[in-house]
Formats: C-alpha cells, sequence, structure tokens
C-alpha cells in the first residue's frame, strides 16, 4: 500500500493512501501515545502477561495504530470533524475521544494478545 504524506500550507499534515482516503497526522499520533499508555496499563494490572517496559510499549503502540484504524473504520468516521470544524483544523472533541478510545483498547489488546501467544511458545 503506497502512503503519501502532503504538508499543505498553513494547515495539518495529511496522510494520502493511493486510494485516496485520507487521515490526518494528529489522529495517528494520538491513538500511537495513546495505545503506547495502554499497552503500560495492561502490563501493570496483569503483572504475569506483562512483556516488560519497553516490550508492553511496542505492542501498545502497534495495537494502538491498529486498533485507532478499526475503530475509525467500524464507526465509518462517525466521529471525524464536520465541516466547520474541518476548517478550524479537522478534529473535534468526538474525533479526539474516538483516538483515544482505539488506540488505548487497541494497546492493551494487542499486548496481552502477544503475552498469551509468548506464553504459549515457552510451553512447548
Amino acid at each position: 500500500m503506497e502512503i503519501l504524506l502532503y504538508l499543505c500550507s498553513g494547515s495539518e499534515p495529511v496522510i494520502v493512501h493511493k486510494r485516496g482516503t485520507k487521515m490526518d497526522i494528529t489522529s495517528l499520533i494520538i491513538q500511537l501515545i495513546v495505545g503506547a499508555i495502554g499497552g503500560n496499563a495492561a502490563g501493570k494490572a496483569m503483572p504475569d502477561k506483562s512483556l516488560g517496559t519497553l516490550g508492553n510499549t511496542i505492542a501498545g503502540v502497534i495495537g494502538g495504530g491498529i486498533g485507532g484504524q478499526l475503530l475509525d473504520k467500524i464507526l465509518g468516521g462517525a466521529a471525524m470533524a464536520t465541516d466547520a470544524t474541518a476548517a478550524s483544523g479537522g478534529m473535534d472533541i468526538g474525533a479526539i475521544i474516538q483516538d483515544i478510545a482505539g488506540g488505548g483498547i487497541g494497546g492493551a489488546v494487542l499486548m496481552v494478545v502477544v503475552a498469551i501467544v509468548k506464553g504459549m511458545m515457552n510451553k512447548s
């Protein structure tokens, strides 16, 4: 999948996929950061599944990106900006909450899945 990054004058950078779909770089950054937090929070909540700080962070970042994108596809971008908010920067509170929820949950879920797979591989 070819991804292009456009730096528009006077606005935020926008990622454009080959198919022409757009994604705000700010959303991706929020998802990745909150995913890292979610992965580490899940590691603290379940010490037996923890991958260590670095492992939890890496799994959380990847899961945050995936989870955020999945939630965006499931909701169809329903929480994304309207014309009025797009003119003011493209983010509204609904979009930010969607990014936080998708990133945090995705980061925690992927960290737990990786920990379970790692545990199964160690038993073999």
